[in-house]
């Protein structure tokens, strides 16, 4: 049953919103576009609300950059791990180097990791190497797992099904771009479902994202911005970067979308952040 729609905290053009307090579930602060205003960005996500903030790394040298990222800012955490579209590059040595990362002070993630048929960058056979290897590692350390999937849902649903039979599969599927069908496959496995800018946009295509918004159980529902990418409603044209204050643009349309108030969207989101990424402190 739908809660009763609420008014909503006053929400600006920045996506600001007084009194709650967000999570980012995926932002890149390690990206070279936020090399010149980095802490300018973090104060004004923190101001936005937006006190905690999870960077995932793409590769051995960005997973390094966001560990110290994770240990130099409060309320920053990191995520290891070697993208798809990277994974044709990655050498021994830097699989090694994830391994050892993973065990760092303020890594609470192993990815970004997953499926990439959009882009060829790397053979399917080497990403489903790399996924697997991700898969273990997280199960091993007792770590959740962030999952990109771009053209390969079904790919990854059986690879992560096949997981599932090693042990518990814990984990997100970020920026989420397929459809209720697969939302749904994901949650019985036990992943969440975060939701970035692509849920802002209104053209036809992403009826069924819509959809998948709408019907996803409040306990697996995560928000992100995957900054510096995914600008949302109504910036995107506007401006080229994204940024974790732009996570309540997403959640504004979210939460309209769900028929449900910004300060319930707030409130689970913190409390589905603080299960899945156990090792967070208090958002």
């Amino acid at each position: 049953m739908r809660q009763k729609k609420t008014p909503s905290p006053e929400v600006g053009s920045s996506g600001e919103a007084t009194g709650l307090l967000w999570v980012d579930s995926h932002c890149h602060l390690d990206d070279q576009a936020f090399a010149a205003d980095l802490a300018e960005v973090i104060e004004r996500a923190r101001s936005a609300g937006v006190q905690t903030m999870i960077c995932p790394g793409t590769s051995a040298a960005s997973s390094q950059a966001v560990v110290k990222l994770a240990q130099s800012w409060p309320g920053l955490y990191a995520g290891v791990g070697i993208h798809p579209n990277a994974a044709f590059e990655a050498s021994p040595l830097d699989w090694e180097q994830i391994c050892l990362l993973a065990r760092q002070p303020g890594v609470v993630a192993i990815g970004e990791t997953g499926l990439d048929r959009y882009r060829d960058f790397t053979p399917l056979e080497t990403q489903m190497e790399f996924l697997d290897r991700h898969v273990r590692l997280a199960q091993e350390l007792e770590l959740p797992v962030i999952l990109h999937c771009r053209d390969a849902e079904e790919e990854l649903l059986t690879a992560l099904h096949e997981a599932a039979e090693r042990g518990p599969v814990r984990g997100v599927w970020h920026a989420f771009s397929a459809d209720l069908e697969a939302a749904y496959e994901a949650a019985e496995l036990g992943l969440y479902i975060s939701f970035a800018g692509s849920a802002t946009y209104t053209n036809k295509k992403f009826e069924p994202l819509r959809e998948a918004v709408v019907c996803t159980p409040d306990d697996r529902l995560l928000l992100e911005t995957d900054s510096p990418y995914l600008v949302p409603e109504p910036l995107r044209g506007k401006q080229e970067r994204n940024e974790p204050a732009h996570v309540l643009l997403v959640a504004q349309r979210v939460a309209e979308l769900r028929e449900q108030s910004l300060d319930h969207l707030a409130a689970i989101m913190r409390a589905n952040a603080q299960r899945l990424f156990d090792r967070l402190g208090s958002p």
